[in-house]
């Protein structure tokens, strides 16, 4: 497996991934700093990103457990760079991004908004 940037021919595989329309994917590579995971050609893992003056904030993360976690070195190593602590939000649906998370170093720092009525958990990175 390795980790590229994403490029335009991925809009398809990104948007399977995320379980969202191609218009999602497409807007995500034109808004944030997205990279994939490949293995044989095929995309396995997405994730997207954008850091503001306070945080490297982690916004979609999708695919297999052990290619997320990979996927996640990206936002950190940025933020490393910056001297900035990464952020993300877990919807409790989402078992294999929290196992990728918290393999990673994260830590769990409390409740997050819900989303589409569903709980959220805070993570950081520092």
């Amino acid at each position: 497996m390795h980790v590229r940037e994403a490029v335009e021919a991925d809009t398809d595989a990104i948007s399977s991934l995320l379980d969202a329309p191609a218009g999602v994917a497409s807007r995500l590579l034109r808004e944030r700093t997205v990279s994939v995971a490949v293995r044989d050609e095929t995309v396995v893992g997405v994730v997207a990103y954008e850091a503001d003056g306070d945080a490297v904030h982690v916004t979609r993360l999708a695919g297999e457990r052990d290619a997320m976690a990979r996927l996640l070195n990206e936002p950190i190593e940025f933020a490393e760079h910056e001297g900035l602590p990464v952020e993300l939000l877990v919807e409790e649906s989402k078992a294999g991004v929290e196992f990728a998370v918290e393999t990673k170093g994260f830590e769990n720092v409390g409740q997050g908004p819900r989303f589409a009525g569903e709980e959220t958990a805070r993570y950081r990175y520092d």
